[in-house]
């Protein structure tokens, strides 16, 4: 039987390496058919922009990765609706189409369905 893993994300998409190690740990995990859901939320829902230009800074765009995360079979995405709105950030301006917002309520739900979180 799989367990159920969830990645919270709640870093800026540049600055520090813990964004990208978030999504390395859960391509790494799709490898071992685990099931896996990542959260985005507070300063994590950054990494979805599509606008990101990160080549100003040299860096990699962290947003064409994670729109790769389906073919990897990582299908459950989620976003924190209260994050997006804090930040004032549409949905239109997310790289991925097919996430599903969650709200505080959702997300306590969503965390007590897991077998293993890991924060970062």
């Amino acid at each position: 039987m799989n367990k159920k893993m969830l990645l919270i994300s709640r870093q800026a998409p540049f600055g520090k390496s813990t964004a990208r190690e978030a999504i390395d740990i859960a391509l790494a995990a799709s490898v071992y058919d685990q099931d896996i859901g990542v959260l985005f939320m507070d300063d994590g829902v950054f990494q979805l922009l599509k606008s990101q230009k990160s080549q100003n800074i040299d860096q990699k765009n962290i947003a064409s990765i994670l729109s790769a995360l389906a073919l990897y079979g990582i299908e459950n995405i989620y976003v924190h609706q209260e994050s997006l709105d804090a930040r004032t950030i549409r949905t239109d301006e997310l790289v991925i189409d097919d996430l599903q917002l969650l709200n505080n309520k959702d997300i306590g739900h969503l965390l007590n369905q897991q077998d293993q979180l890991l924060s970062f």
